[in-house]
Formats: structure tokens, C-alpha cells, sequence
């Protein structure tokens, strides 16, 4: 099939969004992504943090959808079977200047209608975070900050959207577009297709795909950030999610209790013009690690069992011919091009992982604006079946399942406690290319303390056995 009613570029976290909420309507829908898997670039690595609005100008679109969000997004990670996590956010100071910062955070959290945050002194700070250096000043608590896995979010969505109709291709990328007669006319893998509207989600490609088709209108900036990730035996070191603003100018510490127990740590920002390599820097790791420290000075950094790099786009916008104006976006930009049906979804960052499902509806108005109406789609289902978590499970359910099939009574990963039949079963959901990299973000493998040094070879083995591409002797 090559004619759609609606192409989206881009698998990410914010494609795969679009696609469930279009999947609401009668619409044929397709969706085309350069690499073998949903979510591997930006969407891969970001702080995780579901945030409460606080941070964000009155009135903008940040604002609006993270208040939105928030109210809705434990129930959406119940209906997806996808883990969340509750824990609250600590914004911090340590001296007047954070003290400024945190008072009118509060005020613009107010005037965002932000629920449930206050403004706490040293005592009731220190209470709820006894190791935290004690010269902290001043806090701003939001209870409804809150965590998840983002991959495990997109990868959810990716296949609640594909079980209601919408059609991925993977290792396809979008090298030309064309409009005539009212309709587009794609070029991807050597194949052209057709379609009445275009949702741009490219993430780091964003203004590429725009621009091969649409007048320039902005450009994308790249900075990489820095993580550390500490092991889950610092579990209970850190209640809260932690956000930390400086005295000095400067980004201060952010630390994640994670929804599998671990400490993220981060982030650190450096420009690049590269945006392409998620290259880790000594330099960020050393600030990440410092930082952390300050805030928590009995941290154990010996404890750090992965490093990784996110990269992060922010727009500029430029004129006809391309030349910035010098004139910056710090909102969404969302918006329909001169061409009919083409909308941009561009430089969409903190806090896209927010705002991903709000987004998805909002792009589902504008596109009923642009098409017309075709009628709900009566079978839409909004739920999707959780996958097996067998270290998540009781003690007698687990010997149950083992009865019920003994693939599950087999733990391949040490370190997260995953089984075979954990892994047998993520090998069919994976679409493209099937690696010990999809395994991982579909259970845990190669995440704990070894980093794959245990498991990697068997998860290998079982890849072969599951595509019949290795006979296995004996084991």
C-alpha cells in the first residue's frame, strides 16, 4: 500500500504519540523512520522527569500541556502498562540568588495553576532528605513530579498505536518531497508514496525534513548532555527527584530516583555542531559528578555503573533564504507551513516527555482542521497490554508462570532478574533489525551493575535461535 491520508516522519517519542491520537479516526496512517526502531535517537535519553509546570512562562503552550499532562499521565501509563513512578521534586537553593529563583518559580506555578507545590525552609527540607548538605537554604516541593522510563513510554505507544491500524515502516528514510493536485508525493527506500497530509516529527532532523519542501523558517542549535547512572543499591539514598539551583551562573544537579531503583545524575551541557554522535565528554561527566556532590555530599560516585549522552535541539529561526534572525524559541513550535496538511513539530525538548500525549491530541485538532472530519474510529482501543516484568511479580505468581511455561523459570540477567521468556517474547515485538540494544529497552537486560558482561552472549544466542539462524548444541 502507498497512498495514506496521513504520513508522520519520525518514530520518536513524539511520532509515536501523534500516530495513537490519529488512530482515533478513520484515518489510513503511516509512519516512516530512518532507523530498524522506535525512539533511538532523542527520545532514547533525556532526565525522565514528568514534569509538574512550574517552570514554564504563563501562557505558554509549555505551560498549558504540562498542566493538562500532569492531571492525566498515571493514568495513561496504566492504560499502556508502562511504570510511573510518583516520588515528588525538591527544587533547591543554597544561598539568595536560588532563593529569588525558587520565589518566583512558586508565583509562576501559581499562575499555571499548578497543583500541590510549597515553598519549604532548612528544617522540613532536611526532613525529607536527611543526607542532603545541610547549608541548604530554601525549597520549592511539587508533589506531582513524577518519573518513568521514556523508551518504555515510546515503545508503548508505538505499539498501541500499530494495534490500532497504523502502519510503520522502519529503515525507510524520507529523501524527497513533492505537492501536487492537493497531495504529497514522498520518496523513502526507493519507494514513493502518496498522501493528503504530512506530520514533521523528525527530532534532530526536524528542519532538514521541512526545508525539503517548505521555505526555511528555523534551524536547530545542538548541545549534548551528560548522565550518570548509579547503581540500584544507592536505592533510598535519594527520596525525591532532586533539582538544584546555583548560586554561580550555570546549570546545577539534577538527580532522578529511577523507576528501576537507580540514581540518574545530570545533566551537563556542551555545544556541538553534531547531531549525530551521542558522545559522552570527560569534562560533563566530571561537572555531573561534582555537582552531585555538592547537593549530596555522601553520594557514592563509586557506585556509577554508566555514563550516556542525550542531544538536545533548541530553535533559532532564520528568514527566506535560510540566515538566522537571531531570535530564539523557547516554546513549542507547533504549526501548519504554506503548504496544506504539513505540519512541524520542531525543536521539541524539555519537557517533550511531558507533554507527549497533550501534544499528539493537539496535533489531532489541527489535523481535523486541515482534512475535515471522517468519523471515530469505533474499534480504537486506548490500552495495551503491559509485558511481563518477572522480577516485578510475587513470589507465587512467579512460580506459576514458570509452571506455565519454564522459559521464565530461566534468569539470562543477573543483575535486573530477566528471564528467558522475557527476552524470547521481546524478540517478536521488535520490528526492524533485532539486537542486544532492542532487548534492552524492552526489559532491562545489560542495564545493571555487569552492563551486559554476564548476559549479552545468551541474549545473542537466543536472537539466533528465535530467527533460526543458530542451532543450539547444547547449553
Amino acid at each position: 500500500m502507498n497512498h495514506y491520508d496521513v504520513v508522520i516522519i519520525g518514530a520518536g517519542l513524539l511520532g509515536c504519540f501523534a500516530a495513537r491520537n490519529l488512530a482515533r479516526y478513520n484515518w489510513n496512517i503511516a509512519v516512516f523512520e530512518k532507523n530498524s526502531d522506535v525512539c533511538t535517537e532523542v527520545s532514547k535519553a533525556n532526565t525522565a522527569i514528568i514534569y509538574p509546570g512550574y517552570d514554564n512562562k504563563p501562557g505558554s503552550l509549555k505551560a498549558r500541556f504540562c498542566t493538562q499532562a500532569m492531571a492525566d499521565y498515571e493514568k495513561l501509563c496504566i492504560d499502556l502498562g508502562v511504570r510511573f513512578k510518583r516520588n515528588g521534586s525538591l527544587m533547591v537553593a543554597f544561598g539568595p540568588r536560588g532563593e529569588r529563583v525558587l520565589a518566583e518559580k512558586y508565583r509562576q506555578g501559581l499562575k499555571n495553576e499548578v497543583k500541590h507545590i510549597h515553598l519549604l525552609h532548612t528544617p522540613e527540607i532536611l526532613k525529607m532528605e536527611p543526607l542532603m548538605n545541610k547549608s541548604v537554604t530554601r525549597g520549592l516541593y511539587a508533589e506531582t513530579t513524577a518519573t518513568v522510563n521514556p523508551w518504555e513510554l515510546g515503545i508503548a505507544a508505538y505499539e498501541n498505536a500499530a494495534a490500532n491500524g497504523v502502519v510503520f515502516h522502519f529503515e525507510k528514510k524520507v529523501t524527497a518531497i513533492q505537492y501536487n493536485d492537493g497531495r504529497y508525493e514522498l520518496s523513502a527506500g526507493g519507494h514513493t508514496y502518496f498522501t493528503k497530509a504530512v506530520i514533521n516529527c523528525a527530532g534532530l532532523s526536524g528542519s532538514e525534513v521541512s526545508e525539503l519542501i517548505n521555505t526555511p523558517k528555523f534551524r536547530l542549535d545542538f548541545s549534548i548532555a551528560d548522565y550518570l547512572l548509579l547503581d540500584d543499591s544507592c536505592e533510598g539514598h535519594v527520596n525525591h527527584i532532586i533539582m538544584h539551583e546555583p548560586e554561580e551562573k550555570g546549570r546545577g544537579a539534577t538527580i532522578v530516583p529511577t523507576v528501576d531503583g537507580n540514581l540518574l545524575l545530570g545533566p551537563a551541557k556542551i555545544q556541538t555542531d553534531n547531531n549525530t554522535h551521542f558522545h559522552t565528554t570527560r569534562e560533563g561527566c566530571e561537572t555531573v559528578g561534582k555537582i552531585s556532590k555538592f547537593v549530596f555530599p555522601d553520594l557514592p560516585l563509586d557506585s556509577v555503573i554508566r555514563s550516556f549522552a542525550t542531544i538536545r535541539p533548541a530553535i533559532s529561526m532564520v528568514d527566506c533564504k535560510g540566515n538566522e534572525t537571531g531570535q530564539r524559541v523557547h516554546d513549542l513550535l507547533i504549526y501548519e507551513t504554506e503548504n496544506p496538511g504539513f505540519i512541524n513539530l520542531a525543536g521539541i525538548r524539555t519537557p517533550g516527555l511531558t507533554c507527549c500525549e497533550e501534544i499528539g491530541r493537539y496535533v489531532l485538532h489541527m489535523l481535523l482542521d486541515c482534512l475535515g472530519n471522517p468519523g471515530k474510529n469505533t474499534e480504537f482501543r486506548s490500552t495495551r497490554e503491559a509485558p511481563v516484568r518477572f522480577k516485578s511479580l510475587s513470589f507465587d505468581e512467579q512460580v506459576s508462570l514458570a509452571k506455565t511455561n519454564p522459559a521464565y523459570a530461566k534468569i539470562v540477567c543477573r543483575c535486573r532478574k530477566v528471564t528467558e521468556g522475557e527476552i524470547r517474547a521481546a524478540i517478536h515485538k521488535i520490528p526492524g533489525n533485532v539486537t542486544p540494544d532492542g532487548i534492552k529497552r524492552r526489559t532491562g537486560t545489560n542495564m545493571g551493575r555487569c552492563q551486559g558482561g554476564f548476559c549479552t552472549q545468551r541474549i545473542m544466542e537466543l536472537i539466533a535461535e528465535e530467527q533460526k539462524t543458530w542451532k543450539k548444541e547444547s547449553y
